[in-house]
């Protein structure tokens, strides 16, 4: 195996002359294969009411595969009369879908999960092409993410009723209704996940969604709402229509929209909130974090330096609840940065395609660009340089993992979001201490603790200022827990039964059984 090592150290797939050569051949030859067999270019721009839509006349997006920089598709935003489609489709179908039992919605769901598990190597291919993540990702956390989404809340969906309050001889009851019309806003990061993590509840209570994908990655959606159609959904009730931000704003503001669900950045959220609150309407965003990862001196290193890899370079760093601030107590600093640059050494750079990669690149050239300037920022601001911080001498958006230790809390690389393969290593000594500067942050998506003193755990936790937390582990999101952040890292939660209550209303009802008196 002809491999060679980059500027830092770390295996770089098919990078090496020799193999690179006949290699990258043999990839760029299965790449081919599947694209003609995945149909990467869809077949029109938007998916409304069971049917492919296309309007050149909008905005052209070009779809680029971020290994290799090539565009490999092109879709088109949605124009006015195409959002008008989408929207008339979706109110009407809407009103009968209400009257459909939980039960058959369920069903639906359900069948639909089905339908992607059976298909998850097709899609996850497809997931590949559309963000860049590795294969060895894809193929585990994606459209099985989705699938969980469907059968869960298909199986809630008979579920979702009211109740019976007696009160003496009068009563009262309550009704679950939907909301109406639901607008999803996707994120680059997890496109066929998020797509299904605002889908299935909207639809197990009774709404339809439009859901717009971003920009960066169009893909996935589509074959989302292909499925859903399949799997016996009325038309009109899950729409997918492409466009910038343009597109989503035109959709947040239109009237007839009751609900608003946004995967962002805070800069975006801001924007998409204050515009649903001319209309008051309903809103549910998780956004950005700049999460803390506690590292006690009582650890399982291994672990520790584990749940810091996930926490910190999954995804190539693209998660919004990345533990990116890492603690380490000062009596294991050495240790665990010794341990974290021995494994980061054997992570595998290379084609996404190729299972054996377990590191890709950035989604796109302007995220790898912003990343590099945040590492020269690092770098300038005197934070010390363990490994990483170079782009690697290959085609795509590739940027080594990179650590930096002695930060303060004070430097750039520890206030503002990277999203990118950047950790920053702080030190610390006292509990109390630590606690206050892991709260010293706008953010509050997540938060981790490593330690093996269980009482200082629940403790720490409690203690920390976000909404979705770890103990041992980091970055776990099944879908029957909730998740979603506090400070400005959003509003509501996705996932779990509380995402119901975001997705639907209750009508409380009074019954007298006797004579009305009244003053007069």
């Amino acid at each position: 195996m002809n491999e060679r090592r980059g500027s830092v150290g770390f295996v770089v797939a098919l990078a090496g002359q020799p193999r690179q050569h006949v290699g990258c051949q043999l990839a760029q030859s299965a790449q081919c294969k599947r694209k003609d067999e995945m149909q990467i270019q869809p077949v029109a721009s938007h998916f409304i009411n069971g049917e492919y839509v296309e309007d050149t006349s909008g905005t052209p997006i070009d779809i680029v595969y971020p290994a290799t920089g090539e565009i490999i598709g092109r879709v088109y935003g949605a124009t006015e009369a195409v959002i008008e489609q989408a929207i008339t489709s979706a109110k009407h179908a809407q009103k009968e879908w209400v009257k459909t039992s939980g039960t058959e919605r369920g069903r639906i769901l359900r069948r639909a999960a089905d339908i992607i598990r059976a298909r998850n190597r097709d899609l996850s291919i497809l997931e590949t092409y559309d963000t860049g993540k590795p294969l060895s990702e894809t193929l585990y956390v994606d459209a099985t993410s989705a699938a969980d989404a469907l059968e869960y809340f298909g199986g809630l969906a008979g579920s979702l009723t009211g109740e019976h309050i007696p009160m003496g001889e009068n009563w009262a009851y309550t009704i679950r209704e939907p909301l109406g019309l639901c607008v999803g806003i996707g994120a680059w990061n997890y496109p066929t996940q998020i797509s299904c993590w605002k889908g299935a509840p909207a639809l197990a209570c009774g709404n339809a969604m439009i859901f717009k994908p971003s920009e960066t990655t169009p893909l996935c959606a589509l074959k989302v709402a292909e499925i859903l159609i399949e799997a016996g959904l009325p038309k009109g009730l899950y729409n997918v229509i492409q466009g910038l931000g343009d597109v989503g704003a035109k959709l947040v503001g239109d009237t007839r929209v009751d609900k608003v669900s946004l995967t962002g950045s805070v800069p975006t959220g801001r924007k998409v909130y204050a515009a649903a609150a001319e209309g008051i309407k309903h809103v549910t965003m998780e956004l950005g974090g700049k999460s803390p990862l506690i590292i006690f001196d009582d650890a399982d290193i291994e672990n520790a330096v584990g749940g810091a890899i996930l926490g910190n370079f999954y995804s190539s760093g693209q998660v919004c609840s990345n533990g990116t601030r890492v603690f380490v107590h000062e009596a294991i600093k050495d240790k665990f940065l010794e341990r974290l640059s021995a494994r980061l050494r054997e992570a595998i750079i290379g084609d996404p395609l190729d299972e054996a990669t377990n590191f890709g690149p950035m989604v796109s050239e302007r995220q790898m660009k912003i990343v590099q300037d945040y590492i020269e920022i690092g770098k300038s601001e005197g934070a010390r340089l363990i490994c990483g911080g170079g782009r690697l001498d290959r085609d795509g958006f590739y940027l080594e993992p990179t650590v930096f230790a002695d930060v303060r809390d004070d430097m750039t690389i520890a206030r503002e979001e990277i999203f990118g393969p950047v950790m920053a290593v702080l030190d610390f000594t006292d509990e109390t201490d630590v606690i206050a500067r892991a709260n010293d942050t706008e953010f509050g998506l997540s938060a981790g603790v490593f330690t093996n003193d269980l009482s200082r755990a629940h403790r720490v936790i409690a203690e920390l200022e976000a909404g979705s937390c770890f103990i041992n582990s980091y970055n776990d999101a099944p879908v029957e827990a909730p998740f979603g952040g506090a400070k400005l890292s959003g509003v509501g939660r996705e996932n779990s039964k509380a995402a119901v209550e975001h997705y639907s209303q209750m009508k409380s009802v009074f019954v007298r059984m006797g004579d009305v008196e009244a003053p007069f």
